[in-house]
C-alpha cells in the first residue's frame, strides 16, 4: 500500500519561516507530479505548489518568491520552503502525488493526512 505522511506543521510569528516535508512509502515503480495544497477555514482546497519529475515548478501567485518546493526523486520526497509567512497562509497542508506503483497501475491523486500551520503572532 503505497501512502504520503507530512511532516514540519507548526505555529510561527508572521515573518517566520517553516519547512514542510513528505515522503512517499509503498512499491513504488515512479513518481510524476507532487505538489503541496492548502485548505483554510471556511475555504476551498487550493494549489500551492507542484512540481514534476524533471524538475518544472507552478505556484499559486499568493506564494511566488515566498515559497519553494523542491525534490528527491531518489529517496521519494517533497518538500516546502515558506519564508516570510503571512497570517492568510494559515491552513491545513496536504501534499499530493500522481504514482506510478511496482505493479505499473497509476495511482493518479493520492493525498497525505495533512499538516496544521498556523500564522499568529
Amino acid at each position: 500500500q503505497v501512502q504520503l505522511v507530512e511532516s514540519g506543521g507548526g505555529l510561527v510569528q508572521p515573518g517566520g519561516s517553516l519547512r514542510l516535508s513528505c515522503a512517499a512509502s509503498g512499491s513504488i515503480f515512479s513518481i510524476n507530479a507532487m505538489g503541496w495544497y492548502r485548505q483554510a477555514p471556511g475555504k476551498q482546497r487550493e494549489l500551492v505548489a507542484t512540481i514534476i519529475s524533471g524538475g518544472t515548478t507552478n505556484y499559486a501567485d499568493s506564494v511566488k518568491g515566498r515559497f519553494t518546493i523542491s525534490r528527491d526523486n531518489a529517496k521519494n520526497t517533497v518538500s516546502l520552503q515558506m519564508n516570510s509567512l503571512k497570517p492568510e497562509d494559515t491552513a491545513v497542508y496536504y501534499c499530493n502525488a500522481d504514482i506510478r506503483l511496482a505493479t505499473l497501475a497509476r495511482v493518479r491523486d493520492l493525498w497525505g493526512q495533512g499538516t496544521q500551520v498556523t500564522v499568529s503572532s
